[in-house]
């Protein structure tokens, strides 16, 4: 098992501003505390609310590849900027198991689990799933607010 850590690397993409920075990484099921601590450390210029939704978010996606999907998973966080909807970042978690895709309020591991779909919905302002080959994406979006300065 991969148990790289995320690194920031420029991305280039149509729909969003080039020179953006995004977190491209394997994802260890190991050691998700990892992602959290270099979710923190690549948004430090962000308020804590932001950082702490971020976390969850990625951790619930991380969490349910983790659990319900079959490796190479991979961890994607990405600023983009939309003329219509603004600076917003999107959280991917893609694994290998394109037959299985997440619902709303409920587990096929346990009746008390089921719910981090739920918190993903309310925390971002969408939230879907797509197939690319034989990968599976599960992605939301959660704006970016603007950066306060501290004068």
């Amino acid at each position: 098992m991969n148990e790289s850590r995320p690194s920031l690397r420029t991305a280039n993409r149509e729909h969003q501003a080039a020179g953006d920075a995004e977190i491209d990484t394997s994802l260890s099921c190991v050691n998700l505390a990892a992602v959290r601590e270099d979710i923190a450390s690549a948004l430090k210029s962000h308020g804590e609310d932001f950082v702490i939704d971020v976390q969850l978010v990625a951790t619930e996606l991380a969490a349910n590849a983790c659990d319900h999907a079959e490796d190479p998973r991979r961890l994607v966080l990405r600023r983009e900027v939309h003329p219509e909807r603004g600076t917003e970042l999107v959280i991917e978690a893609s694994d290998a198991t394109v037959d299985r895709t997440p619902v709303v309020g409920t587990s096929s591991i346990a009746p008390y689990r089921g719910r981090g779909m739920q918190l993903i919905e309310s925390l971002c302002t969408d939230w879907g799933v797509r197939v690319d080959g034989e990968m599976k994406i599960v992605w939301a979006r959660l704006p970016i607010p603007a950066v306060e300065n501290g004068s």
